[in-house]
């Protein structure tokens, strides 16, 4: 949150748990202003277990700075699954993945989309990696690589990039990887472009306490609410939203658990 501060003038760093499914972000951690947020993830994994009541099953999806021995054991260690990109802070898995024999391996899933002058072919290859040691990273159970290949106004760009999962083959087909793969870059349009262009969250200054963390859950509450009662603008939805103030505020305190 670039325009928060705290009182010595640190800034405010949150982490945040989304459901890709339904949109809804469900955890949030603070940072540790002496860290980051490699440090939280373990936190992060106990809020979203207190929402969810276990882990049991739960597939988390994180980017490079999370591919981490450490995150793979904590998740593992509470039966939920891992599937993270591999870049060059993992360099001996990265060196690894790269090499393998992609060019025999057939391609798993392709999907094509069109629209705004541009096209985009996504193709997905992924592998039980059998070798002595299995792959460099515990856990692991599947390599994978996914090539976007982009047509904007007649020249052709290409970006591949790799992962590992902790699903066997048999419980995570390409068709599904592809699909979790997707939903997790939608988090920069769905999530963070709506929080800063929408919501203007790096202009706000919030500065006491815990104020910063509180407006960043409003915001998400907000979000949430869009998102489940259908809303695919959610600038359009925020406009509507000014003119029916107390919908979200009954919506959200009607429907809260009450203890008898």
């Amino acid at each position: 949150m670039r325009g928060a501060r705290l009182g010595d003038g640190r800034q405010i760093h949150l982490l945040s748990a989304l459901d890709t499914t339904t949109g809804l972000v469900i955890a949030q951690v603070s940072v540790d202003t002496k860290s980051n947020e490699i440090t939280s993830f373990a936190p992060l994994l106990d809020a979203v277990e207190k929402v969810l009541g276990t882990l049991t099953g739960v597939l988390f999806i994180a980017d490079a700075l999370h591919t981490q021995t450490g995150h793979a054991d904590e998740v593992t260690a509470r039966h939920a699954h891992l599937l993270v990109q591999v870049k060059g802070n993992q360099p001996t898995l990265f060196k690894q993945l790269k090499q393998l024999p992609w060019a025999q391996i057939p391609v798993g899933d392709r999907t094509r989309d069109r629209g705004h002058g541009r096209r985009e072919t996504r193709t997905l290859k992924a592998v039980t990696v059998r070798t002595p040691g299995g792959l460099a990273f515990p856990h692991a159970q599947q390599a994978v690589r996914i090539t976007r290949t982009r047509i904007v106004a007649g020249r052709t760009s290409r970006e591949t990039a790799y992962l590992t999962v902790s699903l066997p083959a048999g419980q995570a087909l390409p068709v599904d990887l592809q699909t979790w793969i997707r939903r997790h870059w939608h988090i920069e349009n769905r999530i963070h472009h709506v929080r800063d262009v929408t919501f203007h969250e790096d202009l706000h200054q919030a500065r006491t306490g815990n104020g910063p963390a509180v407006i960043a859950t409003l915001r998400n509450t907000a979000i949430g609410w869009y998102r489940i009662t259908g809303a695919t603008n959610i600038a359009r939805a925020t406009r509507q939203a000014n003119r029916r103030s107390h919908d979200l505020i009954t919506a959200v305190t009607s429907s809260y658990p009450r203890t008898q």
